[in-house]
């Protein structure tokens, strides 16, 4: 279910104060390191460095397109990892 249209896009405090620094600095090639996912990418954020934590490790995200505003973080950082179906090793032996 979406957020109601009233309501403001959520973004965490701790990210805004983050992004806010980075820009008063000037300094766009800094990576931010953030663990909220549930957080949308709002327009401030273009052009940015972003490493989203997915539970074990940062995976780096960088906010180089317009369309990926609106948008959230957990969206660009997977957390789980596929490796094989147990039948592919099969089908490649000659």
């Amino acid at each position: 279910m979406s957020r109601s249209a009233w309501k403001p896009p959520f973004c965490h405090p701790s990210v805004l104060k983050l992004v806010n620094r980075v820009l008063s600095k000037g300094s766009t090639n800094v990576v931010i390191k953030i663990r909220s996912r549930a957080s949308v990418i709002l327009p401030n954020c273009l052009g940015l460095k972003f490493a989203v934590y997915n539970g074990k490790n940062y995976i780096p995200v960088n906010i180089n397109n317009p369309n990926m505003i609106g948008h959230k973080f957990g969206e660009f950082s997977p957390t789980r990892k596929f490796i094989a179906h147990s039948g592919d090793k099969k089908a490649t032996r000659k």
